[in-house]
């Protein structure tokens, strides 16, 4: 697809001149296509010839602070080159808003299978095991990651780490309010006063999820780690709780397969997978009501974002306005765990 036949809030031909001269070796016209699916940062295919390329940048409009951190996603990529966390190669980093408006990077296009559906479906039983048990070992070895040693000293803080979220993310609802929701307001607080006190500090993704994963064309094993917008500092099982919401919330919920994770199905029950990220090297401490809490209470923030996104007309998906209402179902989850 053309850029002239794409409906663009930057000029192909300031991308197009910028690139040219950050990568060298290119030759024909540039192709862009748009990548559909997500709510967050618009990312894009580019190709010249057979030079395939990803940009991601920015939405357009106003953005909350610390939100659509795209500079944040090409330092922790480029930081973990040749590491056991596999991430596209970073080409180059852009933060002068006059080239397409607002900052962005280019990456290296990996081949392989991204599922929008934690069901995975099409995928035989065996695989679709394998490929869960393969996601609980790459999120081991991402908490094992030398943070310190491959420059992340800086990326976040240590301690305190679910008392600071917290705070982050209720200050993040107050800012994108767009419904009525006390729900997570209670939440808030309940999880304020019920943060643990523990200084376990790991590189932790931040929405770490199997839509997140791209996996070998064929082979059931992980082949890249994408969107590292919410990437920082903090406590691993901050993580682990959030990739395990798939068990909890059904197919209509954003992430949910919760009767769809039969056996004949082959994804491993939720005990399996927590085994197996713990037999891999992942922190051995046990989920409690409070991180799955915690992970519901900042998944009902982030669509009231995207709801916030869709009043302003800037949303990236067409169906953010749909899916910010999904808000109040993750609020009235995760305070239904308040006495557990």
């Amino acid at each position: 697809m053309s850029p002239g036949g794409l409906n663009l809030d930057f000029e192909a031909s300031a991308l197009d001149g910028w690139i040219r001269h950050q990568v060298g070796g290119l030759s024909g016209d540039m192709l862009l296509e748009p990548i559909g699916g997500g709510q967050s940062n618009p990312t894009f295919f580019v190709s010249y010839g057979q030079r395939q390329m990803v940009l991601r940048k920015q939405p357009p409009g106003p953005v909350l602070p610390s939100a659509h951190a795209v500079d944040r996603e090409h330092r922790v990529m480029a930081a973990l080159k040749d590491s056991a966390v596999p991430v596209p190669e970073m080409l180059a980093y852009c933060d002068d808003r006059s080239v397409i408006g607002t900052p962005f990077y280019l990456m290296s296009r990996v081949q392989g299978r991204v599922f929008g559906d934690c069901a995975l479906p099409g995928v035989d039983p065996q695989h679709r095991r394998q490929m869960y048990l393969a996601m609980a070992e790459m999120l081991a070895k991402l908490h094992q990651v030398d943070w310190q040693g491959r420059g992340l000293g800086d990326y976040g803080r240590a301690g305190d780490y679910f008392a600071r979220q917290v705070r982050r993310w209720t200050q993040q609802w107050a800012q994108s309010r767009v419904h009525d929701v006390p729900q997570i307001d209670r939440l808030a607080q309940w999880l304020l006063d019920h943060a643990p006190d523990d200084a376990t500090t790991t590189l932790v993704h931040g929405d770490f999820r199997m839509g997140n994963l791209m996996f070998h064309p064929t082979e059931p094993r992980v082949v890249a780690v994408l969107d590292w917008e919410l990437s920082t500092l903090g406590h691993p099982l901050s993580d682990l709780a959030f990739s395990t919401l798939s068990w909890h919330l059904s197919p209509d919920e954003y992430m949910g397969m919760k009767g769809l994770d039969g056996p004949e199905s082959g994804i491993p029950e939720l005990q399996a997978y927590l085994a197996h990220y713990v037999d891999c090297g992942g922190c051995p401490q046990a989920l409690t009501p409070f991180h799955t809490a915690m992970s519901l209470f900042r998944l009902a923030v982030i669509f009231e974002g995207i709801a916030a996104r869709a009043r302003q007309g800037n949303a990236i998906a067409d169906n953010a306005e749909q899916v910010g209402r999904l808000s109040l179902a993750f609020a009235k989850r995760g305070v239904a765990l308040m006495g557990g």
